[in-house]
């Protein structure tokens, strides 16, 4: 059976069609329309319809960078995206004539990731994804969490400074205005402006703003703000890491997304910072924190898997 995953983010709509084994067959991309959410629907009407061409194709699963109701048709909030209360299974299965369901982009990741990828044999998966915020997705005993009213495992909005960075989410100090690819340039930037002398690579190679893969890039020349704004997100992260363990004490961790491309540069400093800060050191065993291996497909991967088990 053939479905096809939709992975909807704040800069492209990456679709593609996908077997009962999780592999992708074919793939297509769109930019998506951010603040026009009808085109949005449009869009990935059409991506389908490209995809599905010559194709038995059974269901549409979609990923959604926002939170979803407990039906899975409505997303009722997006921080990144211009989505208030929007109905988009309704308008995208009045586009394509499938059967279509919609689910938290994280979450999708989380059960792609579970069933295909980094988290295969594990009962009890923490999925933390890591690109301009943090989103977060919960498995537990072959079950993907999603709470009441299905707008669960939103990890990047525990709040963890309180009176800190504003966040989208419109509250403050949410931990992905410390731990994500937006808080890794922030905090390169604040050291750059405060210790020029630690930032001439950096300086050298950023116009106005500075961004994501600079700070990268930056890093991998030795640029020492660059590092140290890597080393304060591991700090973060591990932190992070801590205080979920306290609270769901899973089997592992799975860290995805765009800025886990650059998990050398901080994963083992996050395991560290997460080993020295768990509650009980010394006296539980530590769940493994693993790179996600699914890359850009996880979304997609999961949401056609999603749909196949609807």
């Amino acid at each position: 059976m053939l479905t096809i995953g939709v992975d909807i983010g704040g800069t492209k709509v990456a679709a593609g069609v996908v077997d009962e084994q999780g592999r992708v067959v074919e793939q297509a991309l769109r930019p998506t329309p951010a603040d026009q959410p009808d085109l949005v629907a449009e869009t990935v009407a059409d991506v389908v319809a490209e995809l599905a061409r010559g194709r038995r194709v059974e269901a549409v699963g979609v990923g959604a960078a926002g939170f979803v109701d407990e039906s899975r048709s409505m997303v009722r909030f997006a921080p990144n995206l211009a989505w208030r209360e929007e109905p988009l299974q309704k308008k995208i299965n009045g586009l394509i004539g499938l059967p279509v369901i919609v689910e938290n982009d994280a979450n999708a990741m989380a059960w792609g990731e579970t069933r295909f990828g980094a988290g295969r044999g594990q009962t009890h998966v923490v999925c933390v994804t890591i690109g301009t915020g943090i989103g977060g997705g919960l498995v537990f005993d072959g079950k993907l969490f999603r709470g009441r009213w299905g707008m669960g495992a939103e990890l990047g909005h525990m709040q963890v400074v309180p009176g800190g960075r504003p966040c989208g989410c419109g509250n403050s100090g949410c931990w992905e205005q410390y731990a994500s690819g937006n808080a890794l340039v922030i905090e390169a930037g604040e050291i750059a402006e405060r210790q020029p002398e630690r930032a001439p690579v950096l300086r050298e190679m950023t116009g106005e703003r500075i961004r994501g893969e600079e700070v990268t890039a930056a890093a991998r020349k030795g640029d020492e703000a660059a590092l140290a704004a890597f080393d304060a997100l591991a700090d973060w992260l591990g932190q992070g890491l801590a205080d979920l363990a306290a609270i769901l004490d899973p089997g592992c961790f799975i860290v995805g997304g765009g800025v886990s491309r650059a998990a050398d540069l901080f994963l083992d400093r996050a395991r560290a910072a997460y080993a020295d800060r768990i509650t009980g050191r010394g006296h539980r065993p530590l769940a493994d924190i693993r790179l996600a291996e699914l890359g850009a497909s996880a979304g997609l991967v999961g949401a056609a898997d999603l749909a196949r088990q609807r």
